[in-house]
């Protein structure tokens, strides 16, 4: 795919090539992946002013969005991706495989420090999701600090840079000058930027507010590395924009998803021409249902086969920083394990049941509404309450899934609505989104891919 940048684009690929530590905070959709990876093959291939760069990001985008963006388009499909994944040991092969970009999750930062100690081969460093390296006592910002004099060129990419206030910045801004705009320590820049708001029945101080005029002097000072841009001033697109996030099953899930699909095809009919719909549309179902998770037995009794995609589901969540989504799942036990996974995330959680929950929402009371599309693809307004849908389980309904997005998607909404879809890779859920791509006809393009698959299993070339 060729690769034309908007002007936006073009402007972050001239100032990531300008400027050697750059805060780049674009909104959701902006395209901060192929941005990033157009300016490090300009800055490796064609000016040869980096050697070797790591990307640090969330674990699912470690997995699969960094490789894949690469080999979407075609400038960028030269570049060689070693994901540095798994145990130690596939870590440490993965570092010493030749490669112009290395991806770790932000979890291993402390671990390929103390590896590498005195030796940093890395000149350049993407901090993917920046805003996770905001606590200044966290061990993994402690430990990319530390090599901070080593690191010749720095990208943070984040849509939420400071997600809980202004003091979330100091980290992410020391990383890329050293202390030099907002102080060399956080004391100090409490001290100079905010005042003491709460204290307890002792005088001892448990949070502090911005002091007046505050947010002005911070920006100010930290304008000329930094650029921030919101969806709604610069998305060049048309009023809803579609967010495909790949999720990688393990090794053991993926074994488990092709043996199920091996046995079910078995007991299919020989003639591709029998297999009825209903055949087709039971095996899609178990296979949709493996790639979310979990399955139901014979007796309805649910069996949790892996947390890939929940894991994928909760950074996504963790990235919108408390901006409110609604989730759409596509069976029963997706709901619970969803929820199960949210109680702790100390977000407003809710099920659209009610017209009070439908209130609650455009009124800004919930950040996360869950729903089937099936109950609410018609006739709800919710386009007060956010702009973010995430399709957890996809549906080869095309009208229920264009209806459902409309929740959002209609008039009133004020913002750019993304629709985000967890897609895990070499699983039915790709094909399901390829037909909801295609528009028309989803029905024969299911069937036929379905058909195709099974050719293959059949032949054993798959």
């Amino acid at each position: 795919m060729i690769f034309r940048p908007h002007a936006y684009q073009q402007h972050c690929i001239n100032k990531i090539i300008e400027i050697k530590k750059l805060g780049l905070f674009l909104d959701m959709g902006l395209g901060k992946t192929i941005t990033t990876l157009t300016a490090v093959k300009e800055l490796k291939y064609n000016r040869f002013l980096v050697r070797k760069v790591l990307v640090i990001a969330p674990k699912k985008v470690a997995e699969g969005t960094w490789t894949r963006e690469a080999a979407k388009w075609d400038h960028t499909q030269m570049l060689r991706v070693s994901p540095v994944l798994g145990s130690q040991a596939r870590r440490i092969r993965a570092l010493n495989t030749p490669a112009d970009l290395y991806v770790i999750n932000r979890e291993n930062v402390c671990w390929l420090v103390d590896y590498y100690r005195n030796a940093w081969p890395f000149d350049m460093v993407v901090v993917d999701e920046s805003s996770s390296f905001k606590s200044h006592s966290a061990k993994r910002f402690k430990a990319l600090a530390s090599v901070g004099d080593r690191i010749d060129r720095m990208v943070e990419l984040t849509g939420t840079p400071s997600p809980n206030g202004l003091d979330d910045l100091w980290s992410q801004i020391f990383l890329l000058d050293g202390g030099e705009r907002l102080g060399k320590r956080y004391i100090q820049f409490r001290e100079r930027y905010f005042q003491p708001d709460k204290r307890g029945a002792d005088g001892m101080v448990y949070s502090y507010e911005a002091k007046p005029g505050t947010e002005a002097s911070i920006l100010e000072k930290i304008s000329d590395i930094c650029i921030s841009m919101k969806a709604e001033d610069y998305l060049q697109l048309p009023d809803i924009t579609y967010h495909e996030i790949p999720v990688e099953l393990d090794h053991k899930s993926l074994k488990a998803y092709y043996e199920l699909e091996r046995e079910m095809v078995l007991q299919l009919p020989e003639d591709d021409e029998t297999i009825s719909v209903t055949s087709a549309a039971a095996l899609s179902n178990k296979l949709l249902q493996l790639a979310n998770g979990a399955l139901y037995d014979e007796d309805r009794q649910v069996h949790e086969v892996h947390s890939c995609k929940i894991e994928a589901f909760m950074e996504l969540i963790e990235s919108l920083q408390g901006k409110p989504a609604l989730v759409f799942y596509n069976y029963q036990h997706d709901r619970a394990r969803i929820l199960k996974a949210l109680e702790k995330s100390g977000l407003a959680v809710r099920e659209l049941k009610t017209t009070q929950d439908e209130d609650d929402w455009n009124t800004g009371k919930i950040q996360v509404l869950l729903t089937h599309p099936a109950s609410s693809a018609y006739g709800l307004n919710l386009q007060q309450g956010g702009n973010h849908v995430i399709w957890f389980g996809l549906t080869w309904n095309y009208e229920l899934y264009t209806q459902a997005n409309k929740r959002l998607h209609r008039q009133g909404q004020k913002e750019k609505v993304i629709i985000h879809h967890l897609v895990c890779s070499g699983t039915r859920d790709t094909d399901v989104m390829q037909a909801l791509q295609r528009k028309d006809d989803v029905q024969s393009w299911v069937m036929e891919s379905l058909k195709a698959r099974i050719r293959k299993i059949r032949e054993g070339t798959l």
